[in-house]
């Protein structure tokens, strides 16, 4: 499959929305574009410049043209063209996102995805890509590996992809790897496995079941100002301690097992 056919897919989604944008924030963490439809999000990129070429000129774009930045190869742009995206696809009338089981229960809101599904996992191979913060304590003793970009103490770096995931049971994908172009190949390595896609800057959009999606486990929006308010504050797991919470909606591209 042609790389750039997810990249389409979504552009296509989101051509003609010429609702401008109102506000547009890239915050320490999360960068958030706010529309008349609603708020999408994306990862901010770690390495920051020091200074970016368009401050002051996003604000009353066309959600598309914002959107279009998805394709660039500078990280910013793509994670403003991911928040863009998802400010015209993650609505309220969403019926994919307007059906999503809210998930809650004990324990951190943004481990919230990882305790759903952990019964499941019990001698499973499972690769987590992306680090997500107390993930090691959650899921002590699980056969669990997890690939950074930037590895910690008991990371794996990124390429080790290309060795796991084809033999992994379970994937768990972040989304911010729609913005750093790594998402084509990460869902071609994982199509035989059982494989979630999922953060705050996942589209909510049934046709990612072609990319062998089985599972979006994305955010929906329960506060927007209080959303708006933690993303400009610098906020990263906050996030979801007010504002936003995580839901889980099956793509049913094949019988998965799921827990209710």
């Amino acid at each position: 499959m042609n790389p750039w056919s997810v990249y389409d897919l979504l552009l296509d989604r989101v051509a003609g929305a010429d609702d401008p944008a109102e506000e547009v924030v890239m915050g320490l963490v999360w960068t958030l574009c706010r529309s008349p439809r609603g708020t999408g999000l994306a990862m901010t990129p770690a390495a920051a410049p020091r200074t970016l070429p368009w401050p002051g000129t996003l604000v009353g774009q066309p959600l598309a043209d914002l959107a279009a930045r998805l394709r660039d190869w500078d990280p910013h742009a793509a994670s403003l063209g991911l928040a863009a995206v998802n400010a015209v696809i993650n609505t309220p009338d969403n019926p994919l996102l307007a059906r999503a089981r809210p998930l809650v229960g004990a324990g951190p809101g943004n481990l919230a995805v990882f305790a759903h599904f952990l019964p499941l996992l019990g001698g499973r191979r499972v690769v987590v890509i992306g680090r997500y913060p107390g993930l090691e304590t959650l899921a002590a003793g699980a056969d669990l590996v997890v690939l950074e970009r930037q590895p910690g103490a008991g990371d794996l770096p990124d390429p080790a992809c290309e060795y796991l995931l084809p033999e992994a049971d379970w994937v768990f994908l972040t989304a911010s790897s729609l913005a750093n172009k790594t998402f084509p190949r990460l869902a071609e390595l994982a199509r035989n496995a059982t494989t979630v896609l999922m953060g705050p800057g996942t589209p909510w959009l049934a046709e990612l079941a072609e990319f062998g999606i089985d599972y979006l486990a994305g955010v929906q929006v329960t506060d927007p100002e209080q959303l708006r308010r933690t993303v400009a504050e610098g906020g990263g797991t906050r996030l979801f301690e007010g504002g936003a919470g995580y839901a889980l909606a099956p793509l049913g591209g094949r019988s998965s097992p799921t827990t209710e």
